[in-house]
């Protein structure tokens, strides 16, 4: 008997809900009808979770608006209630985003239903390359806005939760950083911005506000929103005033939250005319004269950071000509030149450094870049590729430039092969400039006068050395807000560069340590990147301390 009652309580209790259930969807129905908009069943129509992700979770509770369909730029969407300011407000920043949004009624159950997918569907968000939903117009204003970080933590705080994402790319395009980091702590979200190559605080984020920033970077990377626990890489490009910015996302998980580091890779910071590296007028002339020959390899060096990437597509400009084939292999590629082949290693489909090169030289180039000399096996095709008839590009990570060819001898190439291949080594790295509005001219100080006394004195010709003294005037840094208080703004190449004469290809069929291939490059005129950096000293361009931290 009570086995009955059960039953029968459980038929009820299913009518109840089958009755309260068509009411809503009745409820829904005359609304949709009110308001003139269609009514969406759930039962006839399907969610699509990519779709769905297009709105992060957050926002979409917040809202009670989900998108359940996407046909192109045109959207399909799903709400209860058309009238509220959160509903309008997320159609209005769609709709700049260049979406055509279609409005539709659920009832309060059918959208729970359709919410919950965010936990069931597939969360890996393709991020189709080339577009991205950031709004190009909050971007302008954004532009117009900020001068500096001050500038910055001010839109930040004004901004809502939506707008965040743009505001930061913005910021970082108007003020030239090359990487935006986001760092969770234990009451605050870090933002900083890698200035010049050194990070700057920004401005400070609640941990909601980073939430629903985070998710947006997610979809737009590509990334999978519900993995917090392993790291991910996705990239995504923003479009901006006729140039594509790529944006490399990383993703750690840290002890407070994930962290976030966004590599911009704006074209238009790279220097595509050798004259804009900074090379002296001699090293200029130098360099000029190696990218006439058509057979022999130039190596830069440096650690990464230092601009040998900026400095080799530079190399790769100068000599593109319609008779000149050219192929690069890269690891990634950074940025995409005109009438150049580019490839990229592909570890995981066999494509390597060493393979991608051999098949490389099997496509006839006249010039060939290798993104970087990692193993014994890439360097020793790349040297055989110098001696038989190319051009060879490629850098190698060592301190300095005579390090290259004791760095080549460990990878395993021998040194008979070294001697012949190589046209010249190059070292570089990459100072501040000084900030031209507050950069201020005083008595050079009594320390700074021994240091660059003590650097210049070992230049063998004196003629290469400008006249100082202790009483010397040189610029030091000021602040400003031109600077973000820093004192520099922007920064320049200094450089050391030896050519693989007959005396030099002699000592390396030796073997030498670095000591030996550097005192015979300096006794044959080289200058060190300290000695190259100094002379930029006295001419106003950057500041001893500045030269000492980089390159000392």
């Amino acid at each position: 008997m009570a086995t009955a009652n059960s039953n029968l309580a459980q038929k009820l209790d299913e009518k109840l809900q089958a009755i309260e259930h068509e009411r809503l969807e009745e409820a829904a129905r005359n609304l949709a009808k009110e308001k003139n908009l269609p009514y969406i069943d759930t039962r006839i129509n399907l969610v699509n979770g990519e779709a769905l992700r297009l709105l992060p979770e957050a926002e979409a509770i917040a809202a009670q608006l989900a998108i359940i369909s996407r046909t192109g730029k045109e959207l399909r969407a799903a709400t209860t209630d058309p009238d509220q300011a959160l509903v309008k407000k997320t159609i209005e920043t769609l709709t700049q985003q260049s979406f055509i949004v279609n409005l539709g009624i659920v009832s309060a159950p059918s959208l729970q239903k359709i919410l919950t997918g965010y936990r069931s569907v597939s969360l890996q968000v393709e991020a189709e390359l080339g577009s991205i939903s950031v709004n190009q117009k909050i971007i302008d204003a954004v532009q117009a806005r900020v001068k500096n970080l001050a500038d910055l933590k001010s839109a930040v705080a004004d901004a809502s939760a939506t707008e965040l994402l743009e505001i930061f790319m913005a910021g970082a395009i108007k003020i030239g950083a090359s990487d935006i980091h986001f760092e969770p702590e234990e009451k605050v979200v870090r933002s900083r911005y890698r200035l010049d190559g050194l990070l700057q605080d920004a401005a400070e984020l609640t941990s909601d506000q980073y939430n629903k920033l985070l998710s947006r970077i997610k979809i737009n990377a590509g990334l999978k929103l519900n993995v917090h626990e392993t790291p991910q890489d996705g990239r995504f490009t923003v479009h901006y005033q006729e140039r594509e910015i790529e944006i490399r996302t990383s993703i750690l998980p840290g002890a407070f939250g994930e962290n976030v580091v966004m590599r911009l890779l704006d074209p238009a910071a790279v220097r595509q005319d050798i004259k804009e590296l900074g090379l002296t007028t001699e090293n200029l002339a130098t360099v000029e004269k190696l990218l006439q020959k058509s057979t022999g390899a130039i190596l830069t060096t440096g650690p990464t950071g230092s601009g040998k990437t900026t400095t080799l597509y530079a190399f790769l400009q100068h000599v593109n000509q319609p008779d000149v084939k050219i192929i690069t292999i890269e690891d990634p590629v950074e940025y995409h030149l005109a009438g150049i082949a580019q490839t990229q290693v592909e570890s995981e489909r066999g494509y390597t450094f060493a393979s991608g090169l051999r098949s490389i030289v099997r496509q006839d180039p006249d010039v060939i870049l290798v993104g970087e000399i990692r193993d014994g096996e890439t360097a020793g095709i790349a040297m055989q590729a110098a001696l038989t008839g190319h051009l060879v590009f490629s850098t190698l990570h060592t301190n300095n430039a005579a390090g290259a060819i004791p760095r080549l001898i460990d990878l395993g190439v021998r040194p008979e092969t070294i001697a012949p291949a190589i046209n010249a080594i190059m070292a570089q790295r990459l100072v501040r400039r000084l900030c031209p509005s507050c950069r201020h001219q005083t008595t050079i100080k009594s320390e700074d006068y021994q240091e660059i006394k003590a650097a210049l004195n070992q230049i063998v010709e004196k003629g290469r050395v400008p006249a100082f003294a202790e009483n010397t005037l040189i610029y030091y840094p000021g602040q400003c807000a031109e600077c973000n208080n820093t004192g520099f703004k922007g920064r320049v190449g200094i450089f050391e560069i030896f050519l693989v004469d007959p005396e030099m290809e002699q000592l390396i069929l030796k073997s030498p340590a670095i000591s030996e291939v550097a005192k015979l490059a300096t006794q044959k005129g080289m200058l060190t990147m300290l000695q190259d950096g100094y002379l930029r000293v006295l001419g106003g361009e950057t500041a001893v301390a500045e030269v000492k931290r980089v390159a000392a």
